[in-house]
């Protein structure tokens, strides 16, 4: 498969790395191509460049950008001209604000649902967002068994996202449709203010998946 990042930083260090160990090729796109070239060669992926670049890449999408970010870099990537139009695009970002604490939104709508209005003919899907990037560096565990990882969105992106959770380690957990996003990110809220008040960097919500019953 091949996988294009938007993106240069922790999450994708983490995400990206276990997927170039699963044999994926992964293209690293960022704002400052230095970046995104060094954390490439880390890594050992299989090239580096810009995001408008690493959008043509990809078969799917890694979009791990703050959401401060978050319409620029779809802009930089083309998305607005259809660069991601049929391809599934995992959202792992958070909407909030740390001054205190609240859930941001775009006139109501999740980060996950802003970024499928910004890329139209997308497939968004929402995951990784519930624990810090160092979780995803090595197959997470909690109370003996795979951490359970919700992830929301469009079904027509849900097949592969389910597969790119599996090979970190962990558990699919089918949250819903894109519908669902805002109840994620707003999950995500509760589990940065834990973080940033000093709580263990593998804090994170533990669910049981059916299997585990």
């Amino acid at each position: 498969m091949k996988i294009g990042v938007l993106g240069a930083g922790r999450m994708t260090e983490a995400l990206a790395g276990r997927w170039i160990e699963a044999g994926h090729e992964v293209f690293i796109g960022g704002r400052t191509p230095e970046k995104a070239a060094d954390l490439a060669k880390s890594l050992g992926a299989a090239g580096a460049g810009t995001l408008r670049e690493a959008a043509a890449y990809g078969d799917v999408i890694l979009l791990a950008v703050l959401r401060e970010g978050l319409e620029s870099t779809l802009a930089a990537a083309g998305a607005g001209e259809g660069t991601l139009a049929g391809k599934t695009v995992v959202d792992v970002g958070n909407s909030v604000d740390t001054e205190d604490w609240s859930q941001v939104t775009w006139e109501g709508r999740s980060m996950a649902e802003r970024a499928a209005e910004l890329a139209p003919g997308s497939h968004v899907v929402k995951a990784f967002n519930l624990a810090f990037s160092d979780v995803w560096k090595t197959p997470p565990v909690y109370g003996g068994r795979p951490l359970a990882v919700p992830f929301a969105g469009a079904a027509e992106g849900k097949s592969v996202t389910r597969k790119l959770i599996q090979e970190v380690g962990a558990a699919p957990l089918d949250a819903g449709d894109l519908s669902q996003t805002p109840h994620l990110e707003a999950m995500g809220c509760v589990v940065i203010r834990q973080l940033f008040g000093g709580a263990h960097l593998g804090s994170t919500f533990a669910f049981l998946t059916p299997d585990d019953a």
